[in-house]
């Protein structure tokens, strides 16, 4: 299927598909004899785990240091990210673990914010 299809499929668009292959989160395209990206439905479940995990916080440079991975999340069912096992230590979860930590601080600088904030107009905190 032609960029736009395969880009429709996946709930995207075809910028968004261009940017994940410059960015190495998807192999170059099968190319037509006029130079047309070509995509697969391989492709297409790649970019949903893409987006899915984009939605969850991770970043496009966290994919992409594990994007030869990105396929066994593609799976159905999905291939368990922990590093135990046969899939090594280059596996989603040390990122994963970053990131929820970044959350984690997130979440207790917010929750400063809004005591400070509680206190300063006399509201009580749930």
């Amino acid at each position: 299927m032609r960029i736009g299809d395969a880009a429709a499929a996946a709930g995207t668009t075809p910028r968004a598909l261009r940017f994940y292959e410059e960015r190495g989160l998807l192999p170059p395209p099968v190319r037509t004899a006029a130079g047309q990206r070509e995509y697969g439905p391989d492709t297409v479940t790649r970019v949903r785990v893409i987006r899915t995990l984009l939605a969850l916080g991770l970043t496009v440079e966290d994919l992409a240091s594990r994007a030869h991975r990105l396929d066994m999340l593609a799976e159905d069912p999905p291939r368990s990210c922990a590093s135990t096992g046969e899939y090594g230590p280059d596996t989603f979860e040390p990122v994963i673990e970053q990131r929820l930590a970044v959350l984690d601080a997130e979440i207790a600088r917010l929750t400063r914010l809004r005591e400070s904030l509680a206190r300063h107009t006399g509201s009580a905190i749930p």
